[in-house]
Parts: C-alpha cells; sequence; structure tokens
C-alpha cells in the first residue's frame, strides 16, 4: 500500500472514531430500548418500524419492508459508482424470562433479547448513520439488511435467512459480498474474533414418538412399556456420536424433552422426545439421522413398540469465506489495534447467516460483549445474559471501516 493510501486511511479511520463517539450515547439508548421491548421470531413489528423509520430519515435509498414478514432492506448509495456490499443483523428474541436487575430489563413477560440481537440491530443502524455522513466519498452501495427469525420460525411458518433471500434480499443488486457479527460473552468487549473456514455448527432438529400399549402397572406383561423403551433409546442415541462415527468429528445429539405418561400406576403408551443435532459436515449430518432410524427401529421392534421420527434439516454450517476473512484481517487489526484482533474455535452453536454465505461471499465476525469486572459473564440463550455496551462503539467503528475498505477494493468492480 502507498504512503498516500496508508495516510488517507487514518484520516478516514481517525473521521469515524470523531463519528462513532458522538453517536455513543444514542448507542446505548437506542440498544436499551430495543432490550427493553422484545419481539418473538416472526413478530418483530415494532422493532422493523423503528428500523425502517431510522433508515428514512438518514436518507438512505429503497427502503424496502415486510421482507420475510418483518425483515427491512435499504440501500446507502455512495456518491461515487463501484460495488455492492452487504450488512446483515438480527432482530428477534427469545422466549425466556429476564433475571437481570437492571433499568433496561425487558418490560416483556417470559420475552428477552438473551443472544444480543439488540445490539446487533443497534451496530447495524450506527453503521448506517456513520456511513451516510460519509456518502458522497463512498465508491459503490451498501446495502443493509435487517433479519427476522434468525432464532427460528414457528411451527408452520417460514422465516429467516432463507425467507429473506426467496423474496431477494439481496437482489437488484446483488452484493459482492456480505458481513454480519454476532456477540460474545467469552470475548471482553474491545476484542473482535474471527474464523476462517467453518466457523459454526449445522443445526437440526427432531421429534420422536414412541407408541407401545396401555396397562396397569400392576400388570406391565400386558402392556407394552414406552417409557422404558425411550429409557433405552435415549441412551443408544448417544452411542452414534462415542462408537458409531469418527471420533474426531464434531458431533452433538441433545435430547431436550421427554414427555409421556398420565398416571404414576399405568403403563404409559406414548413418549414423544425432542432434540437437536449439530455437525460440521453434510456426510456427518446424513450419517446421523440413519443411525437414528437405525437405533430407534431395533430397540421398538425388539420391545413389540413403533416409533416416528419427524427429521427437521435446519441451519447449515456457517463458512467464512477464506479469501474474504484474509483480505478483512488488516482493517480490522488497523482499526482495533493487533492485540484486539483474535482467532477463535469453532463453534457448536448455529446461525443461519449460513444461508447468506451460500449465495455470496459472507463473514460473520465474533464481537466481544463480556466484562467479568462488571459482572457481565452471562451466557448466550440464559436468563442472565447482557453485555459490556461498549461494544457497541467497537462494533459500528470495526464495521464502518470494513465496509468501506470493501468498497475502495472492489472501486473498478460493478
Amino acid at each position: 500500500m502507498s504512503v498516500a493510501a496508508t495516510q488517507a486511511d487514518e484520516v478516514r479511520d481517525k473521521q469515524i472514531a470523531k463519528a462513532v463517539e458522538a453517536l455513543r450515547p444514542k448507542l446505548i439508548e437506542t440498544r436499551r430500548d430495543f432490550h427493553m421491548h422484545p419481539e418473538l421470531s416472526n413478530r418483530e413489528e415494532r422493532t422493523s418500524r423503528i428500523v425502517a423509520e431510522r433508515l428514512r430519515a438518514l436518507g438512505l435509498d429503497e427502503v424496502k419492508t415486510g421482507v420475510a414478514r418483518h425483515g427491512v432492506v435499504a440501500l446507502l448509495k455512495g456518491g461515487k459508482p463501484g460495488a455492492v456490499v452487504a450488512y446483515r443483523a438480527d432482530m428477534d428474541a427469545l422466549p425466556i424470562t429476564e433475571a437481570n436487575d437492571v433499568a433496561y430489563k425487558s418490560t416483556v413477560p417470559g420475552v428477552m433479547h438473551a443472544c444480543g440481537h439488540d445490539a446487533h440491530t443497534t451496530v447495524a443502524l450506527g453503521v448506517a448513520e456513520v456511513l451516510s455522513g460519509m456518502r458522497e466519498r463512498i465508491a459503490g452501495s451498501v446495502k443493509f439488511v435487517f433479519q427476522p427469525a434468525e432464532e427460528s420460525t414457528p411451527p408452520g411458518e417460514e422465516g429467516g435467512a432463507p425467507l429473506m433471500i426467496k423474496e431477494g434480499a439481496l437482489e437488484n443488486p446483488r452484493p459482492r459480498a456480505i458481513f454480519g457479527l454476532h456477540t460474545s460473552p467469552e470475548l471482553d468487549a474491545g476484542v473482535m474474533g474471527y474464523r476462517a473456514g467453518p466457523a459454526q455448527a449445522s443445526a437440526d432438529g427432531f421429534d420422536i414418538t414412541i407408541r407401545g400399549k396401555m396397562a396397569h402397572a400392576a400388570a406391565p406383561h400386558k402392556g407394552i412399556d414406552t417409557i422404558v423403551v425411550a429409557a433405552e433409546c435415549v441412551g443408544a442415541l448417544q452411542t452414534i456420536k462415542s462408537r458409531r462415527l469418527d471420533t474426531f468429528e464434531p458431533i452433538i445429539l441433545t435430547i431436550g424433552t421427554i414427555h409421556g405418561g398420565n398416571r404414576q400406576n399405568i403403563i404409559a403408551d406414548e413418549v414423544k422426545l425432542s432434540g437437536t443435532v449439530r455437525t460440521f459436515s453434510e456426510d456427518a449430518r446424513t450419517q446421523v439421522e440413519k443411525l437414528m432410524r437405525g437405533i430407534l427401529t431395533g430397540i421398538t421392534a425388539a420391545h413389540g413398540a413403533n416409533y416416528e421420527l419427524d427429521y427437521d434439516r435446519g441451519t447449515m454450517v456457517v463458512v467464512n469465506d477464506p479469501k474474504l476473512v484474509a483480505n478483512t484481517l488488516p482493517t480490522l487489526r488497523r482499526v482495533l489495534g493487533e492485540e484486539k484482533v483474535v482467532e477463535v474455535a469453532k463453534r457448536m452453536g448455529a446461525e443461519d447467516f449460513a444461508f447468506y454465505g451460500r449465495v455470496v461471499p459472507a463473514f460473520l465476525l465474533r464481537l466481544g460483549s463480556g466484562n467479568e469486572r462488571k459482572g457481565v459473564t452471562g451466557e448466550a440463550h440464559t436468563p442472565r445474559f447482557d453485555i459490556d455496551e461498549e461494544c457497541l462503539a467497537v462494533g459500528v467503528k470495526a464495521m464502518s471501516a470494513t465496509l468501506l475498505d470493501f468498497l475502495n477494493q472492489h472501486a473498478n468492480a460493478r
């Protein structure tokens, strides 16, 4: 890189930092407002309305609402011709009762932002505001994708990234790449994590119904005890990981629920189980489903019972494009500091950002959001989850520079 280009980057980075610092109070206020008013998947009406209003007020072009129910897609056109890059944020909350005693505690009973989507949406709005103030100097366009239903859709409904893509969120114009970030309480606020290649697992859901024959508990031989059958199935399913597949293959099979029986002295004629399967390869994913069916068939047949397995292939493996990661790291290190940009391990947690990466090169970053000194250590998807709000400014600063650098690298592309 030439001396002139390096100096230009430094000048621009200072401008971004100054703009972000001025936004800091607004970022905190916005995040707390979203946190206090969480909305479940495919029900993000208030959140999407606020997002659209903010984007229109910033003068963004083509603000489309109602994409994949409550998604919002907007285009920030720069003052100079160039490529298109996309930035995605998710908006939905979880059915969890918040346990934190904070001023911005959720006001919705049984619902809270326990995965940082309130922060993701806030950072994306912050990036839009920073870049809108620099639009005349931007070579190209930034497409903002605010997505509902990342946490999976209610039964019988479509949603999330697949529906956003289906309804054209990545078209007209199609970006050359898409970025996103996710809060990470295991990383301190101020730190940004990355991983090239496979970064997060696929996640499938399943429902098992085991059927037998009801009888009096005093005469179990006259019935087929589905609770005994289910107990054997639970144990045997765990051998898929420990005895049936390569021990170096990352796999988690979890039974999350068991429901059966209606009285202590009656042999239950039906038991329902549900759970998830997480893997890092399509081959392992296929093998697990096949082995599950074999195990369930054998055990139920041995007891004279029968079963149904409803196996739902959900989110794919998140694959961060290696070239995109390599080209982005110099920006992050320049803006945040060498020691603040760290490689992270693979995660068994899933993210439907994976679907965007099947359309265009994608990079999902990990935004450090924890702070042990402040007591911010709660894990995602738990009632104690929270963030160190310092991460908001860090996210806006890093992503603003990342998007601009990407457009500069592709300034001659159309």
